[in-house]
């Protein structure tokens, strides 16, 4: 018999392809798995943001009525003694 040719011999076989397309699905059903993960964590995170926004506006709003209740001070700048 003769040698199989060289395109043949580096040819993976069936079950080789078999393994890899297996191998790929599994790491493609992790990926979306960590995807889902990843989003929720996101969109935690913008809720949290955003709630936080909304205290310092609201914090700066107190700030700006305080400040408003303070007392005006004036300065005598035409006075010599």
């Amino acid at each position: 018999m003769s040698p199989l040719p060289p395109t043949l011999q580096a040819m993976p076989s069936l079950t080789d392809l078999f393994e890899r397309v297996e191998r790929l699905l599994l790491r493609h059903e992790e990926l979306k798995r960590t995807n889902v993960l990843l989003q929720e964590q996101v969109q935690a995170l913008t809720q949290e943001r955003d709630s936080l926004r909304s205290r310092l506006g609201a914090a700066r709003s107190r700030i700006d009525a305080l400040l408003e209740r303070l007392p005006v001070e004036t300065t005598d700048t035409g006075k010599t003694d």
